[in-house]
């Protein structure tokens, strides 16, 4: 991968990105793996919804936005997007689980 400054046209750039982008969705395809499997030592949908973890990451993943000049605001909501998802995902490996 080029450092930003070293590309030399607008189409490098979006290359980059794209690149860059890849990695974060298969990233978070590998993340889905972790959250389906963590089913199986969940037994109910309290701990699926698991509201102090949920919390706690929400607040870490802001200091992490902070530390890398991110807008925490907008990382919190799309965490919250994406943690919704993975509890609809948890909900729906649950029920499979339980017959």
């Amino acid at each position: 991968m080029k450092k930003p400054v070293e590309c030399v046209n607008i189409d490098e750039i979006r290359n980059e990105i794209d690149a860059i982008d890849k990695q974060v969705i298969e990233l978070l395809g590998k993340r889905l793996q972790y959250v389906t499997e963590i089913v199986r030592f969940k037994n109910d949908e309290e701990d699926i919804l698991a509201k102090k973890r949920y919390s706690e990451v929400l607040l870490a993943r802001r200091e992490l936005a902070a530390k890398v000049n991110l807008d925490p605001d907008v990382i919190e909501d799309i965490y919250k997007h994406l943690i919704g998802y993975f509890i609809e995902v948890q909900k729906k490996t649950l029920n499979e689980k339980i017959g």
